[in-house]
């Protein structure tokens, strides 16, 4: 296996450039440099049998995606995890305001740079807002 490779593999897995360089004994440089190329601009080392290309392009996905900055206005982490956006499912089940935005506090709560309690009572207004304009108080 070639040494691109190697490392593409680490990366993939979420190893750090220390790890890497001391386990293969590859240069620092030369890692931090495969990894900022993304491995898309990398050629293949192997020969060009589409197996191991389709392989390659796999793993460099994948460390793309390690390094990728997150979207923190369109598509934020805290509202993605579970296989779904909190959006969608808002959506998908056509709530008002305030009990998309329940949704929105607690599915969050936890995962963003917040009081996970902060964002339950939040919730817990919203829920509460809407059980009075339901009753018409």
């Amino acid at each position: 296996m070639f040494m691109n490779t190697k490392i593409l593999r680490f990366l993939a897995k979420g190893k750090s450039v220390d790890y890497i360089a001391k386990t293969i004994g590859a240069d620092k440089k030369y890692i931090r440099t495969v990894r900022r190329k993304g491995a898309q601009k990398l050629q293949v080392e192997r020969n060009h049998d589409p197996k191991v290309v389709k392989a390659e392009k796999g793993y460099i996905k994948r460390v793309e995606a390690l390094y990728k900055k997150p979207d923190l206005v369109n598509h934020p982490p805290h509202y993605r995890d579970g296989g779904i956006e909190v959006i969608d499912f808002i959506e998908a089940k056509d709530l008002n305001f305030r009990l998309g935005n329940a949704i929105k506090y607690i599915s969050r709560a936890g995962k963003k740079n917040s009081d996970p309690v902060q964002d339950l009572e939040k919730a817990v207004w919203y829920l509460q807002r809407e059980i009075d304009a339901r009753k018409g108080a």
